[in-house]
């Protein structure tokens, strides 16, 4: 007889999980309570216990796969009983859902577009123009910034 080991509840808000990787592989002998596999989400990362004792049976989820709260991790045949034979499991690692886990950055040199070097512009060496002149800024600059300015040789 065979024991679904399922994704646990993972907390408030939390409805995904991404298999971290497996502790124990198909075929292994599990004790009660020895942790399985370890899952981890933006906020926690948990093991699974075996929920029994007994002979972990086919892997569901692969390492990497995203899966849902209550979704089949694998299964626990009980001791002694015959094992089927382990299938691979499956992925969704290659075309995994938005979520969780961004998709992997790409790996090596990133291109650039060519951009052309820009020519830096010369800043004036004149005085600034009084208020009110056609050739004042906006606004005029605060005393501080002029004597700043004045004390730098920039007016």
């Amino acid at each position: 007889m065979s024991v679904e080991i399922k994704v646990p509840a993972l907390g408030e808000s939390v409805s995904t999980a991404t298999v971290a990787r497996w502790l124990k592989k198909a075929g292994d002998a599990v004790a009660q309570d020895e942790p399985l596999v370890e899952l981890e989400t933006d906020k926690v990362t948990v093991e699974v216990p075996a929920p029994g004792a007994g002979t972990l049976g086919i892997i569901v989820a692969a390492e990497g796969a995203e899966v849902e709260v209550g979704s089949v991790l694998a299964t626990l045949d009980a001791p002694g009983a015959a094992t089927p034979a382990p299938r691979p499991p499956t992925s969704t690692a290659a075309n995994p859902s938005p979520g969780v886990n961004p998709p992997p950055a790409p790996r090596g040199p990133v291109a650039r577009p060519a951009t052309t070097p820009v020519e830096p512009t010369p800043v004036a060496t004149s005085a600034v123009p009084p208020p009110g002149s056609a050739a004042a800024p906006a606004h005029a600059a605060m005393p501080s910034a002029t004597k700043l300015m004045e004390e730098r040789g920039f007016a």
